[in-house]
């Protein structure tokens, strides 16, 4: 079980540094980052002792669910899978996203290039291109999109972005329930 972002999470709501942790309870700076990375599990007394400074308990650590819940999410945190052949990147921003009601992706497409035709489903998309210009095709519909606009559409007819610039278009899509 990994509890280093709990450990840090609670560490800064008690508004404490890790070197006065690791003072309370006769414990290393370093031991403290490690723990925080999960680099390292401390024994139960350990964790009491740290928790006890915290001011909560190990029944109140392990019990609150909701408080696991990573909230704050860095590019190290993302997964990113390239297809070379038809000239996209899909870059998924939020580990474990289909486990939510929606899922963020970015998706970088080269000029000339299409990211994959969806067929209809159920749900909403959302979409704002953060960087060149792009043509979405919904149904029979064209649109025309370029840095800054954004696009928002039930997804009940065939869809597809291609890229309609001469330089990658980067596009921040949204889709609910998750599909990508």
């Amino acid at each position: 079980m990994q509890i280093g972002n709990k450990l840090k999470r609670l560490r800064l709501i008690s508004g404490m540094t890790q070197e006065e942790i690791a003072d309370r309870c006769e414990l290393t700076k370093g031991y403290i980052s490690q723990l925080e990375r999960d680099l390292t599990s401390p024994s139960i007394a350990t964790l009491q002792d740290i928790l006890d400074c915290l001011g909560t308990t190990l029944q109140e650590f392990f019990s609150e669910e909701a408080d696991d819940e990573q909230v704050v999410f860095t590019e190290s945190d993302f997964f990113v899978k390239e297809s070379a052949e038809e000239g996209y990147a899909i870059h998924w921003i939020v580990p474990d996203a289909k486990k939510r009601l929606m899922e963020p992706i970015i998706v970088e497409i080269k000029p000339n290039c299409s990211f994959e035709e969806d067929h209809p489903h159920q749900g909403e998309e959302f979409g704002m291109v953060l960087n060149g210009s792009v043509n979405l095709y919904l149904g029979k519909e064209r649109f025309r999109l370029k840095k800054g606009d954004c696009f928002m559409f039930k997804p009940n007819k065939t869809h597809v972005i291609r890229n309609a610039g001469k330089s990658v278009a980067r596009i921040l899509w949204i889709s609910t329930p998750p599909s990508f």
